[in-house]
């Protein structure tokens, strides 16, 4: 048996078709059976690629959540400027020699740990983070924890 040296595309040089007929049957996406997803959805003439190299890509898979709610957060440092603002207007309540401030009431939920505080407040939240828990101590201040049905 002789040995094929050259590529069949190396034989197959015709004036315009290079070996596939009509002029223009080699052309565009109809010779590969489509463009994209033709083909491949639903039992199509493709669909057995489909089985073996992508067999989760069509369908629903898992759930995700509509309406994920994540905390709203805020920094020690825009807590500062806040109560200083509401502390000027008399909108804090003062309770000893602390300022009680509820962030819940302002619609945030987490108490992050960027600044500093610059009075002794009470501050109430949801959360707060290790780090801003550990500063508000150092500053002389309370983290409370409220509950969420509270």
């Amino acid at each position: 048996m002789t040995v094929r040296k050259e590529r069949k595309s190396r034989k197959l040089r015709g004036y315009r078709s290079h070996g596939y007929g009509r002029v223009g049957q080699h052309r565009k996406s109809g010779s590969k059976g489509g463009v994209g997803n033709a083909g491949r959805k639903s039992g199509k003439h493709k669909y057995s690629w489909v089985l073996r190299y992508a067999p989760d890509y069509f369908g629903k898979h898992g759930f995700k959540n509509p309406n994920p709610r994540l905390p709203v957060t805020i920094d020690l440092l825009e807590i500062s400027h806040l109560a200083e603002k509401l502390i000027s207007e008399d909108k804090l309540p003062k309770k000893g020699d602390y300022y009680e401030f509820d962030i819940t009431k302002y619609g945030y939920d987490k108490v992050l740990s960027g600044g500093m505080l610059n009075r002794k407040l009470v501050i109430i939240a949801r959360e707060f983070s290790k780090k801003a828990e550990e500063k508000i101590k150092e500053a002389g201040s309370i983290p409370l924890v409220k509950n969420a049905s509270s």
